[in-house]
């Protein structure tokens, strides 16, 4: 039997809608979200789902279906970011300077709209699925450890699923191949030597020498390096005898990534011996990146997401994004697919303003409870 569940998620749009703006009010940064997670086990509770709590705000839940099956998991990330929440809506924020700035209460919502849709087909539902609720991704990332707590023992593929402004609320995105790029963050101190600010030769200026850096480490091929805080000085009248600049590297693959950071350190070295200074370079390896590498499982998303939504509401997406995401270490553990929701914002991921539509919640969790029917009856050994 084929179960509509865009047709089921649609009548539960107004609960899905609650849902959503009750995470939306309370967002907490990484390794911090005690309200988030204490609410997700509140909704968990209500639909009679067995979970359990690790690494102090994760989450583990699980569904088991009447028929045999895989075992597949759902994984959403739970935290937000530190960042002063301007959309002026009626369910804004109430912790001052954090917002859902990337779409996470959208992720929580939907997977929980998907565990209420296959909780009320478990008699019909196949294998058995994970429901991962997964802190700090925005941070040190929660992913790997989660892993490394055991959260995939048993479970076969890992699905997930990013919302996305550029693509139009009630529409999905599906990606083959490279679609998120490895990423590492690090932090330079370039050390000079300070002065009066009249007596330059003195001195060894650790401005100059970083400003000649960044745009040598801009230049570095085979990616993207970002510089984003640049750090230096005491007074208006003294030479910086330090200067800090911390950043980010992104790019398709860890061998790339780990040529690039090479890279960085011996620019960063040369660039500070030349002009009489030294420095400290401390690299962060971070995000894998996301490679939708099994083209069945991917097709399997594809296909069930047409079915679900209709063929015009699927979207290929062409090329693969900058963006980082620690997804990437579940398919690495195990294998699956990552996909966008349609967010319909005209504001960017991390912006103030960004505000994804309601028809997110009712797409993802729609397609998200498909796609898990579908694994778990259909890919049989």
């Amino acid at each position: 039997m084929t179960i509509d569940f865009l047709s089921e998620a649609k009548a539960f749009s107004q609960e899905l809608a609650e849902i959503r703006k009750s995470f939306h009010r309370i967002p907490e940064i990484g390794n911090h979200e005690f309200r988030t997670s204490a609410l997700i086990e509140h909704y968990l509770d209500d639909m009679g789902i067995n979970h359990r709590k690790i690494l102090d705000t994760a989450i583990t839940a699980r569904i088991d279906g009447a028929l045999p099956g895989r075992h597949c998991a759902l994984r959403t990330d739970i935290d937000a970011l530190p960042i002063t929440e301007a959309t002026g809506c009626d369910f804004a924020s109430q912790n001052p300077g954090m917002m859902h700035a990337c779409g996470h209460d959208v992720h929580m919502s939907s997977v929980l709209g998907a565990a209420m849709l296959l909780k009320r087909h478990e008699k019909e539902l196949c294998g058995s699925v994970t429901l991962l609720f997964q802190p700090d991704e925005e941070g040190d990332g929660g992913a790997k450890r989660m892993i490394d707590e055991g959260c995939l023992e048993g479970v076969d593929a890992v699905f997930g699923a990013h919302v996305d402004p550029a693509i139009r609320a009630g529409d999905i995105g599906i990606r083959y191949g490279n679609f998120y790029a490895a990423s590492a963050t690090f932090k330079i101190a370039v050390i000079g030597k300070s002065a009066h600010g009249a007596q330059r030769d003195k001195g060894i200026d650790a401005i100059e020498i970083a400003s000649h850096l960044v745009p040598e480490l801009l230049r570095i091929h085979g990616g993207v390096v970002s510089v984003c805080m640049f750090h230096a000085g005491t007074a208006e009248n003294i030479i910086a005898g330090r200067a800090e600049l911390t950043g980010i590297i992104r790019t398709y693959g860890v061998d790339e990534r780990a040529r690039m950071c090479r890279e960085l350190e011996a620019k960063t070295h040369e660039i500070s011996a030349r002009f009489g200074g030294s420095c400290e370079v401390k690299l962060n390896i971070s995000c894998p990146g996301i490679i939708n590498d099994n083209d069945i499982i991917t097709s399997l998303v594809e296909t069930t997401a047409r079915d679900t939504l209709g063929t015009e509401h699927v979207q290929i997406i062409d090329k693969p994004l900058f963006i980082s995401e620690d997804f990437g270490y579940y398919i690495m553990a195990k294998t699956g697919c990552f996909y966008h929701i349609g967010a319909g914002s005209e504001y960017p991921l991390h912006s103030d303003k960004f505000l994804p539509a309601p028809e997110a919640v009712v797409t993802a969790s729609a397609v998200h409870a498909a796609v898990v029917s579908k694994y778990n009856s259909t890919l049989q050994d």
